[in-house]
């Protein structure tokens, strides 16, 4: 049986008719005789609004209480995918980060991968879970929230998808295309044409990462 990482952004799941089709593409996969893994971003500008609320109450907020912050925004959309795959007759589970097995370093805010120890997970799919994971964030040495940066949720489905030795990792976008860039930083940037395969960094292990385009 196959094991597939997918990705799903926070357009894809900005509310919760999105949500309930993030949750019937990833049943469908399933059902494809594939064991699934989902890593869920927070909720379209939930990230900005939590940002925004922390600097209205503090002019410099504690980055660790920054970090626990905002990590909530993925684990609040990761439980809500759950709940819907779940309600589709499917078996799913939110795991946090943490649960997730993922070890960072002490760097608040820009934490960086150190270890995956995905031994929860893989018991979780042995018995037909679909794992539905917290993206962007994880737990260091001791004990404490970490989030990784932008771009954080894409690293913890390329670093999960090596770690679990994954036939295939899936970045979905519902944006307009891939980009040579962000286009929302960089007005130079190109859209790429079709589909456009991305490798991973070492921690993947030498897997290919696919970012589909898919209007969720």
């Amino acid at each position: 049986m196959r094991l597939i990482v997918q990705k799903y952004g926070g357009t894809s799941v900005a509310n919760p008719e999105r949500i309930r089709n993030v949750a019937k593409r990833i049943v469908q996969t399933q059902g494809e005789d594939c064991r699934v893994v989902a890593i869920i971003s927070a909720m379209a500008g939930v990230t900005d609004e939590l940002i925004k609320l922390a600097r209205e109450t503090s002019p410099d907020p504690d980055k660790r209480e920054f970090d626990v912050l905002l990590a909530t925004g993925e684990r609040a959309a990761c439980a809500l995918t759950a709940m819907a795959v779940n309600a589709l007759g499917a078996k799913a589970i939110s795991l946090t980060g943490a649960d997730a097995g993922i070890l960072t370093d002490r760097m608040h805010t820009n934490a960086r991968i150190a270890n995956i120890s995905p031994k929860q997970i893989q018991e979780l799919l042995a018995d037909d879970y679909i794992v539905i994971v917290a993206g962007f964030q994880g737990q260091s040495a001791e004990g404490e929230t970490t989030t990784l940066g932008r771009g954080g949720s894409d690293l913890t489905a390329i670093a999960l998808a090596g770690a679990l030795n994954a036939d295939a990792c899936q970045i979905f976008t519902d944006v307009d295309g891939v980009f040579t860039c962000d286009p929302r930083v960089v007005m130079e940037a190109k859209k790429l044409d079709g589909r456009r395969r991305f490798e991973g960094d070492a921690v993947a292990r030498g897997r290919v990462c696919e970012k589909v385009r898919s209007r969720i």
